[in-house]
């Protein structure tokens, strides 16, 4: 992304709290070659009516008796798209764990840990930042715990 690129919300708070981060179009990421771990954001409801964010790489699924097991919750489903932007302030393929218009307990999968870099999406669809997943605790409350799964092919 070019220095006068328009900057996200997820920026600006990543700015705020003095968090290095790299921005990119995700088509220029993936360009580049580069062997990125992309993770995607997921957005749930409890059986207690209860919202949950969960972060998973991109490659992989969510699994539901895992993440419904890390928040005390009997069972999980996917938040509906078309409830998504209310209740967030993002868009499908747009959806970050940072900058929600309320804050919700979210569960980062416990494999990026092992990365030094990682991108998720930086709110907008088609932008991406690319940090360090130990800064994040530093913006917003977060779990690091398996959540993920095999995608199936």
């Amino acid at each position: 992304m070019s220095k006068k690129a328009k900057k996200t919300n997820v920026m600006r708070l990543l700015d705020q709290h003095n968090i290095d981060y790299m921005p990119y179009l995700w088509k220029d990421l993936e360009a580049s070659g580069q062997h990125m771990p992309q993770y995607k954001t997921l957005v749930t409801v409890g059986k207690s009516s209860d919202h949950y964010v969960f972060v998973v790489d991109r490659d992989h699924e969510l699994d539901l008796k895992k993440a419904a097991a890390t928040v005390d919750e009997k069972n999980i489903h996917m938040l509906k798209q078309r409830d998504l932007e209310p209740l967030t302030g993002y868009v499908h393929g747009g959806c970050s764990p940072i900058g929600m218009k309320k804050t919700f307990p979210t569960v980062m999968d416990s494999s990026m840990l092992s990365y030094e870099q990682i991108a998720f999406s930086a709110g907008e669809l088609g932008k991406a930042v690319v940090l360090n997943p130990k800064d994040v605790p530093d913006i917003i409350d977060v779990q690091f715990k398996d959540i993920q799964t095999e995608a199936e092919k």
